[in-house]
């Protein structure tokens, strides 16, 4: 057995020990070994193998993947720009704290800096946005190899798994080889080259343990906001502490939850300015990352109001500066017992009353204005059968389902989760491919903007024998960048038109691009549907297909800042 090949199939076969059942290949010839050493796996049923032609599409889908499963995800890429094409998912996973393994081909060091193809400098590639970078050495034919390829695949696959720190992330492995990068001779090899008996992993790490001294006072007057968590399992978490001292909950559409203490129309009621002051929170707990609407960050910034924070993994979200105290995650299970009923029954039920009015008021306003994204968004969220799964594009779809969404007619058990780390519009069909991968044939969605698909359509670039999941992706089309309208540069608009806006506006943020949605998805022979109405919207979500297709909806941007505008008035006007 050559080297390359000694090297690949010990760091897959401790990858495998380690409970990764997911990789991702880009092809390439300097990253053959270890192409071959994971086909083996894959063939073997010891992980699950994805080819992807577009490194930038690979490596989002690896997020989306690991995005609910929490195991790392390796993706294998050659050399030069190949690399370089991770750059945007790796900066996603780090800001989300998502587990993912890049393992990056090279040139052996004798061909660093001399100009040869390919070959460009990869070490410390991608900055500060790794939780650990590893150039190993050149796999040669020496005694006690296998030993420090299982040592450092084990470090980085507890590095991005957060262990110990609980600071989970992307990791970088940078593999310089030489050739034959194809297998040669036979299976014999200089030493051994197994691992620890029994298909043990090599290094065992362990997360490290709170010291229990961290609670969360009892504060009756306290409002629950909920942004992105890491794991869509913790929102669940927060919610029944919220819940168990009975607090009103405010959160954002991300995450696996049900409380009946979920306000409805998300931030919705903090447009009511004078009903909020009248009852206006001693303390806001914040659980994760709070990234959608800047009344929520307004209200971080009342002078009146103390502002905790509970956040997972070492790091906590603050761009209010506002933050008294922060909470690690363990303050949740040492508090049960201290804030359990703690809430002002009277305070607490007024904020529920008070969304329960606004819920009867705006939900009809927003039925009545079909088509418009948030329209559309709220017949998506109502229909998804339990225990679905939702991945949320950024942008306006995350918006329109923040705003449009009552929580008590959302289905339990669902599961919605997005790329909040960084919130771009990229790689959001990779992910939410990916996401749907690890759902066991449950029912899985996607909401994305026209623009945000079309950013990603590459995702849809899979191989015939490829794994495709069952994924019904809705492309709320309003062609364009709808949400520049909703912001400052189209705060010229009136009434159902743009025309009141600078000339400039069209081509710098409204962006019209004409992409036929259905010829698109035809190049990639994937089915597409228009949809109309409200009804056969709900249709399609309650009955979806098998395999990848595509949902469209049209509706004009033109409309959607006069529409949040009257939702602001109905909440105005509701809770004087």
């Amino acid at each position: 057995m050559n080297p390359t090949a000694a090297f690949a199939s010990t760091l897959v076969d401790e990858l495998v020990r380690h409970g990764i059942r997911d990789a991702v290949l880009s092809p390439g010839s300097r990253s053959a070994p270890l192409a071959y050493a994971l086909q083996e796996a894959d063939r073997a049923g010891r992980l699950r193998l994805h080819v992807r032609v577009d490194e930038r599409t690979a490596a989002f889908l690896a997020l989306g993947l690991a995005k609910t499963t929490r195991v790392p995800v390796p993706v294998v890429v050659t050399s030069g720009t190949a690399v370089a094409n991770l750059h945007p998912a790796v900066l996603e996973a780090s800001h989300a704290q998502v587990p993912m393994l890049i393992l990056s081909a090279d040139r052996p060091p004798e061909l660093r800096g001399t100009g040869a193809n390919q070959t460009t400098d990869q070490v410390h590639i991608f900055g500060g946005a790794t939780r650990w970078f590893h150039d190993l050495g050149t796999p040669d034919e020496r005694p006690g190899q296998g030993d420090l390829w299982r040592s450092v695949t084990s470090r980085a696959v507890a590095m991005s798994r957060g262990l110990p720190s609980g600071d989970a992330g992307p990791v970088h492995l940078n593999v310089p080889l030489r050739a034959p990068l194809v297998p040669t001779g036979g299976s014999e090899w200089i030493d051994s080259l197994e691992g620890r008996p029994g298909g043990a992993p090599w290094s065992v790490t362990t997360p490290a343990t709170p010291d229990g001294g961290d609670t969360i006072a009892a504060v009756p007057r306290t409002l629950a906001v909920l942004g992105d968590l890491p794991d869509p399992a913790q929102a669940a978490r927060f919610t029944r502490f919220a819940e168990s001292a009975g607090w009103p909950l405010l959160a954002e559409p991300f995450g696996t939850f049900d409380s009946p203490r979920t306000l409805p129309h998300g931030p919705l009621l903090l447009q009511a300015t004078d009903w909020v002051r009248a009852h206006l929170p001693d303390r806001v707990l914040v659980g994760g990352r709070v990234t959608l609407d800047r009344a929520v960050a307004q209200l971080l910034r009342h002078p009146d109001v103390e502002v905790e924070v509970v956040a997972p993994g070492g790091v906590w979200a603050d761009p209010s500066h506002a933050a008294r105290r922060v909470h690690g995650w363990g303050a949740l299970d040492a508090g049960h017992g201290s804030v359990a009923g703690c809430a002002d029954r009277v305070w607490a039920d007024a904020w529920m009353s008070a969304g329960e009015r606004l819920a009867t008021e705006a939900g009809p306003v927003i039925d009545r204005s079909w088509p418009s994204g948030l329209a559309a968004a709220r017949v998506i969220a109502h229909a998804l059968p339990e225990g679905s799964g939702l991945f949320v594009g950024s942008s306006s779809a995350a918006r329109y389902l923040d705003l449009a969404r009552d929580s008590r007619q959302v289905a339990r058990d669902v599961v919605s989760v997005a790329n909040r780390g960084l919130a771009g519009i990229d790689g959001s069909v990779s992910s939410a491919i990916g996401f749907a991968l690890t759902r066991g044939g449950r029912p899985s969605y996607a909401v994305l903007g026209d623009l945000t698909f079309a950013h990603d359509a590459n995702g849809l670039l899979i191989g015939r024998g490829e794994p495709r999941p069952d994924l019904t992706i809705v492309v709320l089309n309003d062609d364009g960048g709808g949400i520049f309208g909703t912001l400052e540069p189209g705060a010229g608009a009136s009434g159902d038109s743009l025309a009141g806006v600078d000339a400039s506006y069209e081509r710098v943020f409204g962006t019209p691009t004409g992409v036929s949605i259905a010829t698109l998805c035809a190049a990639y022979g994937v089915p597409w549907e228009l949809v109309d109405d409200a009804d056969g919207l709900a249709a399609r979500i309650g009955n979806p297909g098998a395999g990848i297709r595509v949902v469209e909806v049209h509706f004009d941007r033109a409309q959607q800042r006069a529409l949040q505008e009257r939702l602001f008035e109905v909440a105005a006007d509701v809770l004087p």
